[in-house]
């Protein structure tokens, strides 16, 4: 006999331990002979991350489509493995010398601190594999690979190479997001907007010759002179200036100014262009170029353009010609003293010498005040504003991050991605839901050269040697370096040739060449995940077997950073056996965010961030996954609300305890029992309704509506087998006709069988329990279990019961409604009732009885007066409800109920008709007040229709 209650605590980890002992998950474990493989990998995990629930969510998804295709006998390969992550684990392992108190890198070397960083991988790095196995999740976690183990070391070598012999990886200088703390490029994904209440400061660059013009100006109340816009039509007049107003977030960038932009459009300035400005402080004469990125409507509509420390700024700087002068250091100072670039061409005299003495070294930001007072200072400061806006930050190094002029590894993006484009608009990967299709378009077709090097020392270092002339050469290994620059020296006549010769002779490592200290972008290496984890490049029977991959699993924002590059390089490494391309997958599913109950976005600094891992230890984890399963609507945000978990525990506690009735009443799987042979109305209804389930859930999960495969599971196991079967099911079990109760013995435990399996991806502790208790010793387990597939149809049967579940349904209803109080009972009187309602009637005389609490059934041709009527089928069912409630009493109560609710919902209609709340409010806050709007709307449909069915009655 099952315990009374489930105790989730207790029963996970036993089920865990059996499916680790049984080796469940390896691949092709359950598989039949000869069937399809289906192959999921997964998105990678940091080594040193733990279980939020955007992993809960994206990880249970992933878990039902490999538990649902493994029982469907197919060869099953769930891939594990975890992400170096460059930035992250460096800095966890710093941290961790600082506390205590050991020498830091540098003081270490890099040799040892990366055997440091090995060390602590071995010791505390990836323990968010087994919070993903507390999760359920079935990987094959004997395959579980790193993306700097040795395989997938040499496959990222392999690309490395190939691609820069291709022409496609390439080094250039150019911005990019530069951490001045953790002293590395970043990835726009490591990149945080932050909202800063700042300034804008309102510079004036006087023009060169001598040149003025004639600036128009708008007049205010007061007659004072204010700033006037092409949006403002006319000007009410003009004054001579001979100098433009710059307004820039960044004063300490001016330094390393070289143009201002101004639209060619805009009539302030069209004759300005060509012309030049003395930059202050400075002295440098730059030019006005004309280019559409300047915004007539923004600022003064005049650009300081800072190409070496803007990416705006670089790209006109390019269209524009204009020289890009890097006046910043790596680490966040102002250098200008011997800064070639910086000092070309003027003369270090007046102001400059002050600025050279004064702000050189300097930081960034103490620079900022400085130069703004000396602006102050020279009569250069016309304005200074208050200024709220968007400041990007680093996410792991939390300062500001710096558009930073630097030599870099890029890989050209735009050659690799056309076919990665042509795969989606051809139809050969799709996305679901397809309109992230748009999205990836637009990153796609405008995409930028790809920075892959890191200034780190934890990652796979560049296979790049420099000779003493700073030749590179890229090769697997220096020693294939060394014959590469050997080759390349001695056969070109130069400086060189005698000076290789002669290192020949008594070579030691690093003296010809030195290696390229950076390390690839993290990023880079995930690129290749779905065929370096299958053992790319080398030809492997997994590789042969599981590659292409069947669907992604991914959250939206890093469609980009990851799904594209896959795609990239899948296509460009992956043949078949024609010689083209294979994607890495035939589909992405990208799932939505995990929001708070309220919609908020989850975060720290909010306090709002939900622990998956303490809800799995207070509801379980099939509480969690169902939870995140049945609200996962494609294209919308799952808003988690702790108390829904403790709704769907009650549902499996709810399957529980229909195992205990079920047992209690002599319920046992029969090999014997054939579902056709069934004579009971009611075992045909089920059974009926176990194929409709059946065929909705599978349908339900091959197209990836996770919500609507876990809602079909959730009514049939609640309403119909809960509710209604086995309440139905009660009189059998309790009365004299043996056949019957034997038919619904084996039926019952036939139908939680089949319930079992259709319930395991989403709860698969509980039902393997479940099985194990029902099909006994020899039966093997569930998660190898065949799924179901039923094609019984008794459409008469479920017709019939169906019926009743209405009629008493609408009668409870009714009663509910009308404040009937539980003990009153009344007759039932059926009006317009057919031969066939007739039968019906008299079939389920007692059941209709007993869970409507009616008195007695009869038919008539008109309804009896005072009475709630309600429409089943052909026939109104009618309650008398005059001797059962005070019809006034009843009256007057729904009708302050509804004036009630019309108080609530005029204030959120104002609400939501107000403008400026609706565009000004946190959006989840206008989403609540809609929500709120919908449900008291649906609250007082149900009163208005107890109104009026009052009226009808009274």
């Amino acid at each position: 006999m099952l315990e009374k209650t489930y105790d989730a605590a207790a029963i996970e980890p036993k089920i865990a331990q059996r499916w680790a002992e049984a080796d469940a998950f390896r691949a092709g474990a359950g598989a039949r002979p000869g069937a399809e493989p289906y192959t999921i990998v997964i998105p990678p995990p940091n080594v040193t991350g733990s279980l939020h629930m955007g992993h809960a969510l994206n990880n249970t998804l992933q878990d039902i489509l490999i538990r649902f295709e493994r029982m469907r006998g197919k060869n099953v390969l769930w891939q594990p493995g975890m992400d170096h992550a460059g930035i992250a684990t460096q800095m966890v392992v710093e941290r961790q010398l600082a506390e205590r108190k050991l020498p830091d890198r540098h003081a270490m070397g890099r040799e040892a601190f990366v055997e440091r960083i090995w060390e602590w991988k071995d010791e505390s790095g990836g323990l968010i594999f087994n919070q993903l196995k507390r999760l359920g999740a079935s990987c094959d976690w004997s395959r579980e690979r790193f993306t700097m183990d040795e395989g997938l070391s040499a496959a990222v070598l392999e690309v490395f190479v190939s691609l820069y012999k291709d022409g496609l990886i390439y080094k250039d200088k150019r911005l990019v997001n530069w951490d001045p703390k953790l002293l590395t490029a970043i990835s726009d994904l490591e990149v945080e907007q932050v909202e800063v209440k700042g300034h804008l400061w309102h510079f004036r660059y006087p023009l060169a010759d001598g040149v003025t013009y004639e600036h128009p100006y708008r007049l205010g109340e007061e007659g004072e002179k204010l700033a006037w816009k092409p949006s403002d039509g006319e000007p009410d007049g003009h004054e001579t200036r001979d100098y433009l107003v710059v307004a820039t977030t960044r004063p300490e960038t001016m330094l390393g100014d070289t143009g201002v932009a101004v639209n060619p459009e805009d009539p302030r300035y069209g004759a300005l262009i060509g012309k030049d400005v003395i930059l202050p402080l400075v002295g440098r004469r730059i030019p006005i170029v004309g280019d559409a990125y300047a915004d007539p409507e923004a600022g003064t509509g005049a650009v300081k353009m800072t190409p070496a420390h803007d990416f705006n700024d670089f790209d006109v700087g390019k269209r524009a010609k204009l020289r890009a002068i890097n006046i910043m250091t790596v680490d966040g100072h102002i250098t200008l003293k011997g800064n070639e670039d910086f000092l070309e061409g003027l003369e270090e005299a007046g102001k400059l010498l002050e600025v050279l003495e004064e702000i050189d070294g300097m930081e960034r930001f103490a620079a900022r005040a400085a130069i703004v007072e000396k602006m102050d200072e020279t009569g250069a400061l016309a304005l200074i504003e208050p200024h709220t806006h968007m400041v990007p930050h680093g996410d792991r190094g939390g300062v500001p991050i710096e558009p930073y002029l630097t030599d870099q590894w890029y890989v050209n993006a735009g050659e690799l991605a056309r076919p990665a484009i042509a795969s989606v608009r051809e139809g050969r990967t799709s996305f679901v839901p397809k309109t992230w299709e748009k999205t990836y378009f637009e990153w796609m077709e405008n995409i930028q050269p790809w920075c892959i090097s890191r200034q780190l020392w934890w990652g796979h270092q560049i296979p790049a040697w420099y000779g003493p002339d700073d030749q590179v050469f890229v090769e697997k290994d220096e020693e294939a370096a060394l014959e590469a620059a050997i080759h390349h020296y001695l056969s070109h006549e130069g400086p060189w040739k005698a000076w290789v010769q002669e290192k020949i002779e008594t070579f030691k490592p690093g003296e010809i060449l030195t290696r390229d200290p950076d390390v690839l972008d993290t990023w880079f290496s995930s690129a290749l995940w779905p065929f370096s984890t299958l053992g790319w490049p080398e030809k492997t029977k997994e590789l042969e077997t599981y590659y292409q991959t069947d669907v992604l699993v991914t959250g939206f924002d890093i469609i980009f950073f990851w799904v594209a590059r896959m795609m990239m390089m899948g296509l460009h490494f992956m043949k078949d056996e024609d010689g083209a391309p294979v994607e890495p997958f035939h589909t992405v599913y990208v799932h939505a965010l995990v929001r708070d109950k309220t919609g908020a976005k989850m975060s720290k600094s909010k306090g709002n961030v939900i622990d998956p891992l303490e809800l799995i230890e207070e509801y379980g984890a099939d509480a969690l996954r169902f939870t995140l399963a049945i609200m996962a609507a494609q294209g919308r945000d799952v808003k988690l609300d702790p108390a829904r978990i403790a709704g769907y525990r009650n549902f499996g506690t709810k399957l529980w305890n229909a195992t205990r009735f079920a047992e209690m009443n002599g319920a046992a799987l029969d090999p014997e029992f054939d579902p056709s042979s069934a004579k009971l109305t009611i075992n045909r209804w089920i059974l009926t309704e176990l194929s409709r389930t059946t065929d909705e859930v599978r349908a339900a999960i091959e197209t990836y509506r996770f919500n609507e495969a876990s809602g079909a599971l959730y009514r049939f196991v609640w309403n119909q087998v809960c509710d209604w079967y086995l309440e139905l099911l009660k009189p059998v079990f309790n009365g004299a006709d043996e056949d019957a109760k034997r038919e619904s013995q084996a039926c019952v435990a036939h139908v939680l069988a089949a319930t079992y399996k259709l319930l395991h991806p989403f709860m698969p502790f509980m039902t393997e329990e479940l099985w194990a208790h029902l099909a006994g010793e020899g039966a093997g387990l569930l998660c190898h279990a065949e799924w179901p597939s039923p094609d019984f149809a008794d459409d008469a049967a479920a017709d019939e019961i169906n019926w009743l579940i209405a009629l008493v349904s609408g009668l409870r209803s009714v009663r509910s409604e009308m404040n009937v109080p539980p003990s009153s009972k009344a007759p039932l009187v059926m009006v317009g009732a057919n031969a066939v309602t007739r039968e019906r009637l008299g079939r389920h005389d007692p059941a209709i009885k007993q869970l409507a609490r009616v008195t007695e059934i009869h038919t008539a041709d008109e309804a009896p007066a005072g009475s709630a009527q309600i429409v089943v089928a052909e026939a109104t069912a009618c309650l008398p409800l005059g001797d059962l409630i005070d019809l006034g009493a009843e009256k007057a109560r729904l009708e302050k109920a509804i004036g009630k609710i019309d108080e609530d919902l005029d204030r959120i209609s104002r609400k939501l008709d107000n403008e400026k709340f609706v565009a000004n409010a946190k959006p989840e806050l206008v989403d609540a007040e809609r929500e709120k709007q919908a449900e008291l709307t649906g609250q007082r449909d149900k009163l208005v229709e107890a109104l009026a069915r009052l009226g009808a009655a009274g």
